[in-house]
């Protein structure tokens, strides 16, 4: 039977590592009665972190969904990956869900992960609700996060609860329960959470928490003139008017209700519940999905949350398996049954749905028959489709629009020990690059090496792992290395020429080309032909663009790396009746080449955001430390005898920090590490690649 759309929330857990993300699905799953026993991260017992590594490390590596009621409300939750390395999880995730969670800890507040995943979610529109967790903690402290939020992530955090106590149980002042501002009553925790009391703020706290609903009803206002009329008739205004005007102006994303507790006790989860009932959004509530129609490119498409509309879904994950690959697919509108077939626009095929499950963790749970528009489903049958690819009605095509993924920055040589074992490793990384965007895989053929890519030490450490571990591969793994590009310093104008006899055909072909650097070219090399419109033929011109792509994806002049933000202009050709694709193909290949050598080759290296958090007594020596990996300080922030630097450095000056880090601060400090952008390499290190 078809779920009521108005009663399900598709929602994301996303926050820094550590926040305690997995901890907070956790008690979810255990208030709502899909659990009868919390499992703990620590002991490697939870529902979401089901893999081997995972359990290992006690850390999120796969986001992993899971499906419950609350009460009259069914949610389908996935449960995100903290780790900079496995952002690639989060950015899937958010791009098919309709509403967040974003998690902080009371005592760190803001992290480098709550900055990218905050980013995220404005980039796809998604509203969201803050949960400040860890109340419990030493130097937790609720309204320095709130600010935080505002200050650092532009959000605007509107606190509709107020924790009573901060800290551990044995202080005096410890934490012990929160105040309902839109109820204005007390809430305290027995039975693991389970059980909530109401009863009335005690006298010592009221007028903190008067103060408080002020400054809440004030932000409202702003938001419906009912309440303000209210107000100026010095009326008493109910909590449905609250809820409902607080509920307009998230789904707005105008502002971002922030509730408290601790997750570890079960206190304040079941508020985070009534906040994903409450305020945040249906798939009725959010706008139509928007495509384009791939034969009429200029023709967009929509589609509405609706049963009777044709079929379209987003494949947002893909779990590899020899028995037939596991699909992870949000409906956006229609129904999809089971033993049918649909089409993959963006393969040009058509795709076989055999089976359906509902997903649990990462895992097949209950086979269905048929799932509607608004739901998320687990699709076993399609072959060629990849992540970010549509499936839709045969009858009825739409493409939307796909999942961007960052590119990499580190490389690993990988190579097998035997012949026999090469075929095996190659249909291996084959499986692994469907299930995750952001690995890349490339073998060479005169060394026997693949180099495999990541996004940091840790994902090809886990990598690696999965390929011994998990396959029972016999290869050999060679140390990480950075992934340079190289671009060029200066514009440069060539000629190249073709005078040749081949197989007894003189070639005649003259190409004048301009060669320059261009921030605005992302990736590769872009070519502009308008300098030669008129002058060469429609073969002759692709043949020419088709060589200056094919050299520019051979790699640069230093060390053979990707090139990078050149563009190429034809500026003028001369033809004959000696003239050819093949000769124009060589012309342009000789100017492309001296064209890059003239110019001033430049190697590029990526530089990480480095953020560090340490006791003060270990400040100095970090500094120390940065100073010789090249790295610049950007920020300095002391709260409560910790200190937060910012710095941004080299990724080759980078491996093994986390073990240098440990050394550095007796174990006591913690650090994130993400790509930030590419800048040209001192001399020596270009010079390196030139020996």
């Amino acid at each position: 039977m078809p779920r009521k759309l108005e009663k399900l929330r598709n929602i994301g857990i996303i926050a820094h590592i550590d926040a305690g993300k997995t901890t907070v699905t956790e008690r979810m799953l255990f208030l709502s009665g899909a659990k009868h026993r919390v499992g703990k991260v620590d002991s490697g017992t939870t529902t979401t972190d089901s893999d081997e590594e995972e359990q290992n490390r006690g850390i999120t590596i796969y986001s992993a969904c899971a499906t419950f009621e609350w009460d009259d409300i069914h949610i389908n939750l996935i449960d995100t990956p903290g780790h900079v390395d496995f952002t690639a999880e989060v950015e899937r995730s958010l791009r098919v869900l309709d509403g967040a969670v974003v998690v902080f800890s009371a005592r760190e507040g803001v992290e480098a992960q709550s900055e990218t995943v905050w980013r995220q979610a404005d980039r796809y529109n998604v509203p969201r609700v803050a949960f400040i967790n860890k109340l419990d903690r030493e130097g937790a402290e609720f309204a320095r996060v709130v600010n935080d939020i505002r200050s650092r992530l532009n959000g605007s955090p509107v606190p509709i609860q107020l924790p009573v106590g901060q800290g551990p149980s044995h202080i005096d002042d410890c934490f012990r329960g929160v105040i309902d501002l839109v109820e204005m009553k007390l809430i305290t925790y027995s039975d693991q959470g389970k059980t909530m009391q109401s009863s009335e703020i005690p006298e010592e706290l009221q007028v903190e928490a008067e103060a408080a609903r002020t400054e809440l009803l004030e932000v409202l206002y702003e938001f419906s003139d009912e309440m303000m009329e209210k107000a100026f008739a010095d009326e008493p205004i109910p909590s449905k008017l609250i809820c409902k005007v607080i509920r307009q102006a998230t789904l707005q994303r105008m502002i971002q209700p922030v509730v408290c507790g601790s997750a570890l006790h079960g206190m304040g989860v079941q508020g985070v519940l009534d906040c994903v009932k409450n305020y945040l959004p249906s798939p009725l509530d959010r706008p139509p999905v928007e495509g384009w129609n791939p034969q009429k490119l200029d023709q967009a498409e929509f589609r509405k949350p609706d049963v009777k509309e044709p079929f379209c879904g987003l494949v947002f994950k893909i779990l590899p398996a020899k028995t037939g690959d596991f699909y992870w697919v949000r409906v956006y509108s229609g129904e999809l049954k089971s033993n049918t077939r649909v089409t993959c626009p963006g393969q040009g095929k058509k795709e076989n749905v055999a089976q359906l499950w509902q997903i649990h963790a990462t895992k097949k749970e209950t086979q269905i028959e048929s799932v509607t528009a608004g739901d998320i489903v687990g699709v076993i049958g399609p072959r060629n489709a990849v992540t970010g690819d549509t499936l839709c009605d045969q009858k009825a095509l739409i493409q939307l629009e796909s999942i961007e993924f960052p590119d990499t920055v580190i490389e690993m040589a990988i190579e097998p020990e035997s012949t026999g074992e090469r075929s095996k490793l190659a249909d291996t990384l084959v499986l692994l690059r469907r299930q995750d965007p952001t690995f890349k895989a490339v073998e060479n053929e005169d060394t026997g090496q693949t180099l495999i890519a990541g996004m940091g030490e840790l994902h090809l450490e886990v990598i690696k792992n999965r390929l011994l571990r998990d396959f029972n591969l016999d290869v050999k793994v060679h140390k990480p290395r950075v992934s340079y590009r190289e671009t060029i310093s200066s514009p440069v104008e060539v000629t190249g020429e073709c005078h040749r006899l081949v197989n007894g055909q003189q070639l005649f072909a003259k190409l004048k080309i301009r060669m320059e650097p261009d921030e605005q070219v992302d990736a590769g090399v872009s070519v502009r032909t308008a300098g030669v419109a008129g002058k060469l033929s429609g073969e002759l011109m692709e043949a020419v663009k088709e060589e200056i792509i094919a050299r520019g994806e051979g790699g640069g002049v230093i060390g053979s790396f990707p090139l990078t933000k050149i563009r190429v202009s034809l500026l003028d050709a001369e033809v004959t009746d000696e003239s050819s694709e093949m000769a124009f193909s060589i012309a342009a290949g000789e100017a492309f080449e001296a064209a890059l050598k003239q110019a001033g080759p430049l190697l590029l290296e990526p530089i990480m955001k480095l953020n560090i958090t340490t006791p003060d007594d270990y400040h100095g020596d970090f500094v120390s430390d940065l100073m010789q990996r090249r790295a610049r300080i950007v920020n300095t922030d002391n709260r409560q005898g910790m200190t937060f630097i910012e710095a941004h450095a080299p990724l080759g000056e980078l491996f093994g920090y986390s073990n240098a880090m440990r050394s550095l601060s007796q174990g006591r400090a913690g650090s994130s590490i993400e790509p930030l952008e590419y800048e040209p390499a001192p001399p020596e290190v270009a010079a390196a690649f030139a020996l």
